[in-house]
């Protein structure tokens, strides 16, 4: 999945796959994860968010979305 690149402290890179509703995540310590059945205004909320670390510790981290490590 391709990940557009962010400014975060948390963050590095943001992938989306609108048509299975997954959420790509590269961390910061260069750890790869998937959440699934995210919905699309979810990750155009992180896209547009001032800190996308807080965004995803608020709205994602913790709201019981599937995920797994792939890299």
């Amino acid at each position: 999945m391709q990940r557009e690149p962010v400014a975060s402290e948390v963050l590095r890179g943001v992938g989306y796959d609108p048509d299975r509703n997954i959420l790509e995540l590269e961390f910061g310590s260069g750890d790869v994860y998937r959440y699934f059945d995210v919905p699309p205004e979810l990750h155009v909320g992180l896209m547009t968010a001032v800190s996308h670390g807080a965004f995803f510790a608020a709205h994602i981290r913790d709201a019981g979305f599937e995920f797994e490590r792939v890299g």
